[in-house]
């Protein structure tokens, strides 16, 4: 299926749809989930947390959404922080002028190109505006932050554009706090806003979205003596090189010089291994390693996490070595002390990054998951993620099946995300279930009457199993594990 499918087939259902939609007038770029997008997000936030933060002993915390303007200035935001653009000087239409280079030329602009040679590949290219044809102006930069005035004042403030630079301004406290020793994974999840010139392909360019992000501190002495490997040892990076994907052990990536050190492999692993226990196959996904002119200007080292979609390969998680930038820049600009003391040394510690963009992993995970199986369109997603684990339907419209569905409902509701569904054939009804990637559907019938018994049906083999409605909840909770 193409995105565009993915899409309406999330507006009908009820995934996800834009915000504002009855004013015409709405700004693109921002949009609200319905009850089953809902569902899904909380779960995949829910895995996240286990699956990340408990296994890594990380610590969660949660940071204002407005900040400061020196934040930005000690992060570079400011002044580094933009996009560029270029306007058509007939129809006046605004352009992220390096996309449309790519879209409709097939260049691509490294990021932080000069303006004035964006300019230069304009006018050697004869290139003009793709609305009217029209003349295209001069490039500038854009900063995409959005400011904001606080108080009767009018303290000059933003909001954050990454959900980071909150933890890098608590560090001194949170390491006093904690009386933990480096490496230390703090993790947050959070709004981020950005002023995207033209955001498009729905959740996977957005002004407003959650991000999951991972900040580890660690001394860059000892980055290559951490070994907490552990399950991940051996763990098989899908190393993107020579344009093929090669799986490589870390610790031997890392021996051979494809990955810095032990630390950057193991969280590498560890977030790969992340993607493929929620479902995504692993050869759909691929870590790639930017080049010095696609690397944020913060990072020494940088990975992309991207997953194959019908639009190609998107990024869901950057991964970035941002070495002492962000503490020395903080400490620079605040005046505080960011360094600690551990082990007889002061060291300012170096950050590894892995910052998640959760709405476009939902996307990803919607894109890769629907397909057309014969006669029924199927969400195929990880039971434990599905925005309802079961549906319970009685076989047919009669007081005695809907009674008995009815108790089987109330009995699991509490403890499952559960729906029940009397409406149609029982066949409309499960492609129905299908469709919304409902993994069992819990058929009350006659034999019900007679031996408590339910029909349990697989969503992805259509496989029927008798079970007791009393084990019915243990049933679903050994489906449901990641």
């Amino acid at each position: 299926m193409t995105l565009e499918e993915v899409t309406r087939l999330a507006l009908e259902k009820g995934y996800f749809f834009p915000s504002a939609e009855i004013y015409s007038g709405a700004p693109a770029g921002f949009w609200d989930y319905g009850p089953l997008g809902v569902l899904l997000k909380r779960k995949f936030v829910e895995a996240w947390i286990r699956e990340l933060v408990r296994r890594d002993e990380m610590v969660l915390i949660d940071g204002s959404q407005i900040l400061p303007r020196d934040v930005f200035v000690a992060s570079g935001h400011l002044e580094t922080f933009a996009d560029p653009i270029s306007s058509c000087t007939k129809c006046r239409t605004i352009y992220r002028i390096d996309r449309l280079l790519e879209e409709h030329l097939g260049i691509k602009v490294p990021e932080r190109t000069p303006p004035n040679e964006i300019d230069e590949i304009i006018i050697g290219r004869g290139f003009r505006c793709p609305s009217c044809g029209g003349q295209l102006g001069q490039t500038s930069l854009f900063n995409m932050m959005f400011r904001v005035r606080v108080g009767g004042g009018g303290e000059e403030a933003y909001l954050r554009p990454e959900t980071c630079q909150n933890i890098f301004i608590d560090f001194p406290r949170l390491y006093k706090i904690l009386r933990r020793k480096l490496p230390i994974a703090f993790a947050q999840l959070g709004k981020s806003f950005r002023n995207e010139i033209s955001p498009r392909q729905s959740l996977l360019r957005m002004r407003e979205f959650t991000q999951a992000e991972v900040e580890v501190f660690f001394n860059p002495a000892k980055a290559n003596s951490l070994d907490k490997g552990g399950e991940y040892h051996n763990f098989p990076l899908n190393l993107h090189m020579d344009d093929q994907i090669k799986a490589v052990p870390y610790a031997e990536a890392v021996e051979a010089g494809l990955v810095s050190n032990m630390l950057v492999g193991y969280y590498l692993a560890l977030i790969q291994s992340f993607y493929m226990k929620i479902g995504f196959p692993a050869e759909r996904i691929r870590l790639r390693r930017l080049g010095d002119s696609e690397r944020a200007f913060y990072a020494r080292e940088a990975w992309d996490l991207e997953v194959l979609t019908s639009v190609g390969w998107i990024e869901l998680v950057a991964c970035n070595n941002r070495t002492d930038y962000d503490l020395a820049g903080h400490a620079r600009i605040s005046g505080a002390d960011m360094t600690v003391y551990e082990d007889g040394e002061k060291i300012l510690p170096y950050i590894f990054e892995l910052s998640m963009g959760v709405d476009r992993s939902i996307l990803a995970m919607l894109d890769v998951g629907l397909s057309e199986d014969g006669k029924r369109r199927l969400f195929k997603i990880h039971p434990a993620l599905a925005p309802y684990s079961a549906a319970v339907l009685p076989l047919l419209d009669k007081p005695e099946l809907v009674k008995k569905a009815r108790e089987v409902y109330n009995s699991l509701r509490l403890d499952f995300d559960i729906l029940y569904d009397e409406g149609g054939s029982i066949g409309r009804r499960y492609r129905r279930q299908d469709e919304i990637g409902t993994p069992y559907c819990i058929t009350i019938d006659y034999q019900t009457l007679e031996d408590d018994t339910v029909t349990v049906r697989d969503r992805d083999s259509t496989r029927q199993t008798r079970v007791k409605a009393a084990d019915l909840g243990e049933y679903l909770r050994m489906g449901l594990r990641l």
